[in-house]
Parts: C-alpha cells; sequence; structure tokens
C-alpha cells in the first residue's frame, strides 16, 4: 500500500462519487441525520453524507466542544514539540463548504422509538437516521481513588485531547529532575493501542535535553506491549536507555492522588513525581446510556456494512465506541474510514439504493519515537459476508522495519491530510 496515498476511500466508496463546491446550510424537506460527536468519525461521516447525497440531506452534527482537537500527534504536545493550537482545527468549515448545521451542546438523551434526541440545552432535533460517534469515556469505577475531591484535577490521564494535554506537560516542566514519570496503561482494548509507548518515547526525549536524570516507568496492565513491540523496546534501549523502564502485567486497581501513589492487583505500591493514569475505557456515555453497548455492557455491536447498531433500528454506531472486528484498531484513521463507509450506506439506504456489500478500509497508524524519527504499521480490512465482520486481507500494510526521519515526514503529511478530509 502507498502510504502517501492513504486517504484514498476504497473500492467500497469510490461509487457513491464527490460533489465539491460550497452550500448552504442543511434545510428544507429531504432526510434528516442527526450526528452525536464531532471526532474522526462523527465529522467525516456528516461531512461526506453531504457531498454524497449532493446536498439533499440535511445533516446537524451536535458537538460540546468548540473546535476538533486531535488525538493523534497530541503527545507531540506533551514531550514538547508541538503546541496545543498546532492540533486544533475549527469545525467552520463543515457549515461553510458543506452546509452542515453544527449545534454546540451536548445530547442528554435518545428516544430511538420516537427517532428524537434530547439535548441538555433543552431542545429536541429529530432524525431519519442518527449517528452516534462519541468516543470513549472511562470506568472510573475500577479506580475508587479517583473518584475522591480534586483527583482527577492531579492525576491525568490526557487521553482526550485538550486541556489534560497542556496540563501533563506543564506539570512535566514543574518536575524537579531526578524525578519519575509513572504511566500506567489498561488492559486492551484501549482506545489507540500504542499511543502509550509512543507518549513514552516523547517524555523520554524531553528527559534527554532538560532532566537527564529523571525517570520514565511504564506500568503496563497487559502482558507485553500491544502494538509495534520490538520497535518501541528498541528505541528504549537504544535512545533511551537508562530512562525508559517497562513493567508489563501490571495492572493498577486504585490511585491515591494526595500521595501520587500507585496501588496494583498482585505488585507493590509504585510513588512517583508525576503520575499518567490511563483508565479501562468503554463506549462513549451517551451509548452506554443509550443501551446501545450490547458487547459486556461496554463495546457497541454493528453491522459492518452500515455501522447500524444491533440493539436499535436506524441508529449508527462509529469510531472508538464500536466492538471491534478482529484485527482492527481503534484509531484516528480508521475511525475516519468508518465514517466514509457509513456515510455511503446512509445515503444508499436514505436514496432507496443498494449497499456496497463489499466495503473495504485501510488504516495507516504513526508513531513518533523521537519529535522526527517516526515508526508506522498499515493494515487493509474488508468484508467477509459469511462471517458477517471485517478482516484483515491477507499481505496487506506491513510495519517499519526500523525508526526514521522520512517516515516522520510521511507522519506529519498524514495528519495535515487527515484533518483536512475531516474537516475541510
Amino acid at each position: 500500500m502507498q502510504r502517501r496515498h492513504f486517504l484514498q476511500t476504497g473500492s467500497a466508496l469510490g461509487a457513491m462519487g464527490l460533489v465539491s463546491g460550497c452550500a448552504t446550510v442543511a434545510g428544507g424537506s429531504g432526510p434528516k441525520v442527526v450526528v452525536i460527536g464531532g471526532g474522526y468519525s462523527g465529522a467525516t461521516a456528516a461531512k461526506y453524507l453531504r457531498m454524497w447525497s449532493e446536498h439533499k440531506i440535511q445533516v446537524t452534527l451536535v458537538e460540546p466542544n468548540d473546535a476538533f482537537i486531535s488525538c493523534p500527534m497530541s503527545n507531540l504536545v506533551i514531550g514538547g514539540s508541538k503546541t496545543i493550537t498546532e492540533i486544533t482545527t475549527p469545525y467552520d468549515n463543515l457549515t461553510k463548504r458543506h452546509g452542515v448545521k453544527v449545534i454546540k451542546d451536548r445530547v442528554n438523551s435518545i428516544d430511538a422509538d420516537k427517532r428524537i434526541v434530547k439535548l441538555a440545552g433543552g431542545s429536541e432535533l429529530a432524525y431519519d437516521r442518527l449517528i452516534v460517534s462519541p468516543g470513549v469515556d472511562f470506568m472510573w469505577e475500577t479506580l475508587p481513588g479517583m473518584n475522591k475531591a480534586d483527583a482527577k484535577d492531579k492525576v491525568m490521564h490526557a487521553w482526550k485531547a485538550g486541556a489534560q494535554t497542556v496540563t501533563l506537560r506543564k506539570q512535566l516542566e514543574a518536575m524537579p529532575d531526578g524525578g519519575v514519570f509513572a504511566m500506567s496503561i489498561p488492559l486492551a482494548p484501549y482506545r489507540c493501542p500504542p499511543g502509550p509507548y509512543e507518549r513514552a518515547c516523547q517524555v523520554a526525549e524531553y528527559f534527554t535535553k532538560a532532566k537527564p536524570k529523571s525517570k520514565v516507568l511504564i506500568l503496563d496492565a497487559n502482558d507485553d506491549v500491544t502494538s509495534k513491540g520490538p520497535l518501541f523496546k528498541k528505541a528504549w534501549a537504544e535512545r533511551y536507555k537508562g530512562i525508559v523502564e517497562y513493567r508489563g502485567k501490571h495492572n493498577v486497581t486504585d490511585v491515591d492522588a494526595a500521595t501520587n501513589t500507585l496501588k496494583f492487583e498482585f505488585n507493590e505500591d509504585i510513588k512517583a513525581s508525576v503520575l499518567n493514569v490511563i483508565p479501562n475505557m468503554r463506549a462513549g456515555d451517551i451509548a452506554v446510556n443509550a443501551g446501545l453497548a450490547t458487547a459486556n455492557k461496554r463495546w457497541c455491536e454493528v453491522d459492518f456494512l452500515t455501522f447500524e447498531s444491533k440493539a436499535a433500528k436506524n441508529v449508527h454506531v462509529l469510531g472508538d465506541s464500536i466492538q471491534i472486528a478482529p484485527g482492527m484498531p481503534k484509531s484516528g484513521h480508521m475511525a475516519n474510514q468508518h465514517g466514509k463507509t457509513c456515510a455511503a450506506a446512509v445515503v444508499a439506504l436514505l436514496m432507496g439504493k443498494e449497499v456496497n456489500p463489499m466495503p473495504i478500509y485501510n488504516n495507516t497508524c504513526y508513531s513518533f519515537v523521537s519529535s522526527e524519527d517516526v515508526v508506522h504499521v498499515a493494515s487493509v480490512h474488508k468484508y467477509d459476508a459469511e462471517k458477517k465482520t471485517m478482516l484483515t486481507v491477507p499481505g496487506s500494510g506491513g510495519v517499519s522495519s526500523a525508526a526514521n526521519e522520512l517516515e516522520g515526514r510521511y507522519a506529519q503529511a498524514w495528519a495535515r491530510n487527515i484533518w483536512a478530509d475531516t474537516l475541510a
């Protein structure tokens, strides 16, 4: 697969065609689609619904934040080579160029029978089809100490890019040289499998430049590194020798934020100068509260041809909230592919056309082992009609042989292009 051409939508989507040009805000008497959540999958779905329906479908995006902040590349903010502004994109073009109506609000509830969503601000939105893309939320009940007063203000997860990303960077800057940064990783599945290990590299590089006596301690609930293991271990051993220490089978069961102490299922307590606790994850709150999380009440099962929920008709679930198919990562690139596939299917369903029976997704995931050198993993996934799921195409994709600066340039281009593909 040509990594520089990763934004191809594949044969699954090509038949829909593209419609360019400016658009008025959605209105009139066409079918109504409400999209909950303006992340990689939700914003992409909203944009392509308008484009591929030739602006005949009214699309309303409900998103509580002022702008899109990318989780991919956010570890570079923690490492100090990027600012939060550089990974932030406003939602303006969804309205100006594509006619998506963007409402800054939160959804309180979904009435799937009446096809209505109720907003926190008090208004209601009717829909013909609903797309739910709320990302992940955290299973704080598994870490009782984090529910104590001020704990969440002191111990960052920074797994939703934004204010916590900036705060964690400031905590590192304030940490004395010779201190320990301890990061806990939950059992898979979680959003962005290689993300924690990339973060460890970014913090380690910062320490080599500013705090050479400091240490990075990775405390992983999994038995071993879950993604790009040999490449990350090579970076820790060669680039960050004596700085990074990795410990598998360290499942955090509680946090004492007052003393910066982690408690484990089978291991001794660990105290550190700065804690970065990445909690266990599940589908976003609105998906769980609406009864869409049918897999252990944690993830949402879907029909991979349309992303329609197996729990509610006319409701589609995208992105990190879904119960993934074999080999399918919870990544930003994959969420973007979900958005396009769902948009194509919803256009077909609302326009009385046949849904594509053979969707194909591709995924590329870059990880920065320094501020410039990068490794990647890539894959292609196609629908299996017999098993009714997505399967990895044998021999597709691949993984880097070694970290290098050329991959870093590819990664920067990847980010610029996928942000544009989602929001421009």
